[in-house]
């Protein structure tokens, strides 16, 4: 997963809404969208088929985990555990608070190639920086609207910066037209899922980050699209004040491929994976 938007205690019928899109290598076989769990509680989320893991996980409870990587000159070290563990480690909980206080307690980070993550509910947001020796760290968010790439939550990328202005002005413009505005659910979930198909550069030339990796303008793209690489899926998660989470998915660029609505697979005993490109 390569962006992760959250909006936190904004939006009063749903305390946490989470809209995503997942960069990764085109020819890497993935479901965007299944059940990870039957049950205890039940989880949907994608599902890597290479490593198994996954990007973004949700719950029955309303917990929320995704991840994005941490860009390394070196690449991957393959004979770390999968980061694809952790979402679905995350919100295997009942909680957010609980989910943190209790994954973070046990893991060792050293196990895992370096990411961030933000793991939320319906009370509470927390981001996860897992990278080398020691503990976790882990930082209490306040409410409102937050953006992470593969970069650092702090100081704020220039694309986390950019896909934040996306998303005020997408805000700001249905609240002007006589929308549901910010106070509306599903105006906000329209807003943001249409910033995830924008495609324009937060920067205009290459950059090479403090990891000695080289950006390219065209990933600095809420929607990638770059030779052999790209968003290869998108999802949304409104988390209401009680109930369960309204799930939508785009099995390919959300460019390219409507959201359609999978709240269905929390009650079916053996729901449908939505499949790549469908």
């Amino acid at each position: 997963m390569c962006l992760l938007i959250v909006m936190s205690g904004i939006v009063p019928d749903a305390p946490l809404i989470v809209a995503a899109n997942r960069d990764e290598r085109l020819d890497r076989p993935a479901v965007p969208v299944m059940v990870l769990r039957e049950a205890g509680p039940r989880i949907l989320g994608g599902r890597d088929l290479l490593a198994g893991g996954t990007w973004l996980a949700v719950n029955e409870h309303g917990v929320v985990a995704g991840l994005t990587n941490q860009p390394s000159f070196n690449g991957r070290d393959p004979a770390k555990r999968s980061r694809g563990e952790l979402p679905l480690a995350f919100a295997s909980w009942t909680s957010a608070a609980l989910a943190v206080g209790e994954v973070c307690a046990a893991l060792d980070p050293a196990s895992y190639n370096p990411c961030w993550l933000l793991v939320g509910d319906r009370e509470a947001l927390f981001f996860i920086e897992i990278g080398g020796s020691g503990r976790a760290h882990v930082e209490e968010l306040g409410p409102g609207l937050h953006v992470l790439e593969n970069a650092a939550l702090q100081p704020s990328s220039e694309k986390a910066a950019f896909v934040a202005g996306l998303v005020t002005r997408a805000l700001s413009a249905d609240h002007a037209a006589g929308a549901a505005g910010a106070a509306g659910a599903a105006s906000a979930v329209t807003a943001l899922e249409g910033v995830l198909c924008d495609h324009r550069p937060a920067i205009g030339e290459l950059r090479t980050d403090s990891a000695g990796v080289v950006r390219l303008p065209a990933l600095s793209a809420a929607c990638v699209h770059a030779e052999g690489y790209g968003t290869r899926s998108a999802m949304t998660v409104s988390v209401p004040v009680s109930g369960l989470p309204s799930v939508r998915v785009a099995g390919g660029r959300p460019c390219e491929h409507d959201l359609r609505d999978v709240t269905g697979m929390w009650a079916a005993p053996h729901a449908d994976a939505v499949r790549a490109g469908s």
